[in-house]
């Protein structure tokens, strides 16, 4: 019950090469799953477009069409 066997250990070996190895549909999804990590981690960064600068100076939240209408009439 200690030590693993040789036949485990080719078992895990295939395993993680599976999981892991070449150009299988795991390490593909993979990347696909670090691609969308670091495009969310860009998106959390701060956009120095006009749009997001004007809320951060006013301090608003996003308005929609109605209330925007609703503030050219008063």
């Amino acid at each position: 019950m200690g030590s693993m066997s040789w036949i485990h250990w080719v078992i895990v070996i295939a395993v993680v090469a599976l999981l892991f190895g070449g150009r299988g549909k795991l390490s593909g999804i993979m990347g696909d799953a670090a691609k969308g990590i670091k495009a969310f981690k860009d998106g959390l960064k701060d956009d120095p477009s006009d749009e997001v600068a004007a809320n951060k100076a006013t301090g608003a939240l996003p308005r929609t069409d109605a209330e925007k209408e609703d503030l050219r009439k008063s």
